[in-house]
């Protein structure tokens, strides 16, 4: 394989899809993003428009292909993806039963509490690594078949076909020929046994999801056929899918086991690699696949913020008190401290170590000069808090990392990078390539292409741009914590 091919990132994520040409150095050359449509039809749900997720990623692709002088410039395509989001569509058309449900929507959270009032969640977790919220993937799969006339009927005839993004886009991209997942997004559906690497009968049966709208399960690295050549103009070979979350990891080159990463864009997610083993955590944290290569799995512990860079994004476009996401930094900076004022980002309930889908968001600590300064550095301050929960929930599962690593859209901010040095008390490291989740899905596509020999072989392509150190005493790091737990349980629902 020449080393002077490109390889193509699909980055399908929940705000915007994004497609970036890698060099094999993991140099991006060149990167397209639209942004779509949120839409909000009912208190805590949240959807997309299926036709924009494909006509979007569509765009990206054709403008970075274009930009790169022409489909030959690639050697093969990754996918990443936002994951737990769901789709059904039509076998035969492609068209989509209803909107994606996206990750972040909450209304099956009354079916989870039947489902853990009826003594399932220890089956449900010890099979999946997960729990019985909202989050994952089949409760909502099962809701759209149970709301959209005659699907359940047309699911068992098999004339419907179930998805996460990964899936959707390699229907559409292969033509309809290519139906599959691979192992990280399928262990968060609920319904797929990590231990096992297989759809569980018995939770397809509790959950209520027919067999026969599954896709196949795929390796991160391996072949899920070829783009249709009307729509790049060549055939391009798709080689590499994971979750968001997982291809960060790949991307940070986190293949050690105790090696963390933490992403920062729309939410905030955290793995640990575990290695071989699937630690089964005594405070609510994930047991998952970080990922699948060459046959053999590799665990991780994870720990989901669901608001992060949302929470910015709030401040921006839904109270327009600041122009842009970039103008926090100089914000939280100017002041010498919080002023008390913190802010629980719980806009569609919490997640680890909490899983309350039923928590909402509160601003407290608030006075007469409260200003925008200080809502947008509690705002930045939130991720930080929440991000010190999930590591100390580890550190209670006996896998207490040494360093993080971090990367995503909001760790452009060198104040927030710091302040979660200081409140982690750990060294947080900053990539030279933060787009690392767009990097994994590349790398990974370059392994199945001949690319790169190994994961080592990737890993020599890491590269550090800034290491933090930690510098706050212990007894300002304690009293911030203490009243960002007093603020989170202002807001539990129970």
């Amino acid at each position: 394989m020449a080393n002077d091919k490109l390889l193509l990132a699909i980055d399908q994520g929940t705000t915007s899809s994004r497609a970036i040409a890698f060099a094999l150095d993991g140099r991006a050359r060149h990167v397209a993003q639209r942004e779509f449509g949120q839409h909000y039809p009912d208190d805590g749900w949240v959807e997309h428009d299926p036709e924009e997720i494909w006509s979007s990623t569509l765009e990206v692709c054709r403008e970075v292909i274009a930009a790169a002088g022409g489909p030959g410039a690639f050697a093969a395509i990754g996918i990443t993806n936002q994951r737990e989001t769901t789709l059904v569509w039509d076998r035969r058309s492609g068209k989509a039963l209803y909107n994606a449900i996206v990750w972040q929507d909450r209304r099956t959270a009354r079916r989870c509490a039947e489902l853990r009032a009826g003594g399932h969640e220890a089956r449900v977790s010890e099979r999946t690594g997960l729990l019985l919220d909202p989050y994952f993937s089949a409760t909502k799969l099962a809701w759209i078949l149970d709301h959209v006339p005659g699907a359940r009927e047309r699911a068992a005839a098999g004339e419907l076909a179930f998805g996460t993004v990964d899936s959707f886009l390699i229907w559409r991209l292969t033509g309809g020929r290519v139906h599959a997942t691979d192992y990280t997004n399928a262990s968060r559906t609920l319904i797929f046994d990590i231990h096992r690497g297989r759809w569980d009968p018995e939770l397809l049966a509790l959950l209520e999801v027919p067999p026969e709208v599954l896709p196949e399960v795929r390796d991160c690295a391996a072949d899920y056929g070829s783009s249709d050549p009307a729509l790049f103009g060549a055939a391009l070979p798709i080689c590499g899918v994971a979750g968001d979350q997982q291809a960060a990891t790949v991307g940070q080159a986190c293949f050690e086991a105790g090696s963390l990463k933490s992403t920062y864009g729309t939410g905030c997610f955290a793995l640990l690699n575990t290695g071989a083993k699937a630690i089964a955590s005594k405070n609510r944290l994930l047991t998952t696949i970080a990922y699948r290569v060459g046959g053999e799995t590799t665990y991780a512990l994870e720990g989901a913020i669901f608001i992060a860079g949302a929470a910015v994004q709030w401040l921006r476009d839904g109270l327009g008190v600041i122009d842009s996401a970039a103008a926090t930094q100089a914000l939280a900076a100017s002041l010498p401290s919080n002023r008390g004022v913190y802010l629980v980002p719980a806009f569609t309930g919490l997640g680890a170590p909490h899983w309350d889908p039923h928590a909402r968001a509160a601003i407290f600590g608030m006075t007469r000069d409260t200003g925008v300064a200080e809502l947008a550095r509690a705002a930045l301050e939130a991720v930080c808090y929440q991000t010190h929960d999930l590591i100390q929930a580890m550190s209670d599962d006996g896998q207490r990392p040494t360093t993080l690593r971090v990367d995503g859209g909001m760790v452009a901010n060198d104040w927030l990078v710091q302040f979660l040095a200081d409140l982690l008390d750990l060294p947080v490291e900053r990539p030279a390539v933060t787009e690392t989740t767009a990097l994994g899905a590349a790398m990974l596509a370059g392994l199945q292409a001949g690319c790169f020999d190994s994961l080592q072989d990737i890993a020599g392509t890491w590269q550090l741009e800034r290491r933090f150190e930690p510098r706050a005493d212990d007894d300002a790091r304690a009293a911030l914590l203490a009243g960002w737990q007093r603020a989170v349980r202002r807001v539990l629902s129970e």
